[in-house]
């Protein structure tokens, strides 16, 4: 139920974080969301084998990628994202040029050389660890990162990020437990985006506890579920939640709520749901509030279509990747010699 009150702290949380951050929020939104479309108009002309990704998102994606500290090495952040994370990406600076070459293989796809599925990330220099198809594992490897910074001086954190099904398997409570350890507790950031759904499973079907951040309260470690279909409480939330760990070198969960509008992957159809849209509803509140109008809004759709069609013409002669290039980054220092020399050429 809508109150006086409640419109009344809408209003001032929007107005804290000021109109430049507000639209910079909103045309990131916007980009994330035409380039995920994009991508699905590919694949169902057959220009790309396979898509999944995070429309529905964005409102939570978009601010965690504007408040991450980017760069190489322990002294930045360390980013362990799933394959719903565009957002975070793209809010970071990634072009939508090299998006659509993961989308159609090409050998210039800077993420995988065009070996891997679309929106599977992998950016060294910005300490992005690469996107593994199976789901969890980034919290693992999340553990190892968050070791490094714990030894390194400085404020520098981990954040692994992945949905509400993964938070029924072993590698998110790994991370909770490692996190945790009175010895040696951890600066990770540990999200859940939470869309109801694993797959096609849903969350009431699956866990026992009412919300995943009670997690939190089995290791007394600050945990909290948010509307991340609203982007000033996420940004909020988020840089509260960043500015816990960094100072105080110690976990935090966070449970974001948000919509999956095109399903599961094209392997379900990738078709538009009816669930909430944060943007449209994100859009809705700034005109109320008169921080934007129609004519800015037009326009940042306008612009955000031209990018990406630009980046789409830029690509489409792209090569594919040669068979000579089989063994590329597979090895450091070359094929073992005790691989078979049918494997070798």
């Amino acid at each position: 139920m809508t109150t006086k009150r409640s419109i009344a702290k809408t209003k001032k949380a929007y107005l804290g974080l000021g109109s430049k951050v507000l639209l910079n929020i909103h045309r990131f939104m916007v980009r994330t969301r035409l380039v995920e479309e994009h991508l699905i108009s590919l694949w169902k002309k057959g220009d790309g084998v396979f898509w999944t990704g995070g429309p529905g998102e964005e409102a939570f994606n978009v601010p965690l990628g504007l408040l991450i500290k980017k760069g190489q090495g322990p002294a930045y952040d360390y980013l362990h994202p799933h394959y719903r994370s565009s957002g975070i990406v793209l809010a970071m600076g990634v072009e939508a040029i090299d998006v659509i070459r993961q989308m159609r293989s090409t050998a210039t796809d800077p993420y995988s050389n065009g070996r891997n599925f679309v929106n599977h990330y992998a950016i060294p220099k910005w300490n992005v660890i690469p996107v593994s198809s199976p789901v969890g594992s980034q919290y693992s490897t999340a553990i190892g990162t968050a070791i490094a910074q714990k030894q390194t001086p400085g404020d520098a954190v981990s954040i692994a990020i992945a949905g509400d099904a993964t938070a029924a398997e072993g590698d998110f409570h790994s991370c909770l437990v490692w996190a945790n350890r009175p010895a040696l507790p951890l600066p990770i950031l540990i999200v859940i985006t939470n869309n109801g759904c694993g797959i096609s499973t849903s969350m009431e079907s699956q866990h026992g506890e009412k919300r995943i951040s009670d997690w939190g309260k089995a290791f007394d470690m600050p945990a909290r579920t948010i509307n991340g279909n609203d982007p000033v409480e996420s940004y909020i939330a988020v840089r509260e939640a960043l500015s816990y760990c960094r100072k105080e070198r110690r976990p935090y969960l966070l449970e974001a709520k948000v919509s999956r509008l095109y399903g599961h992957a094209s392997s379900s159809g990738a078709n538009r749901s009816d669930d909430a849209d944060c943007i449209a509803d994100f859009e809705s509140q700034l005109i109320g509030l008169r921080l934007i109008t129609q004519m800015q809004i037009a326009e940042a759709w306008k612009a955000n279509r031209r990018w990406i069609d630009e980046a789409d013409t830029a690509s489409k002669n792209d090569p594919p990747p040669t068979p000579a290039s089989l063994w590329d980054h597979v090895f450091t220092d070359g094929i073992p010699s005790s691989y078979p020399r049918r494997n070798r050429s």
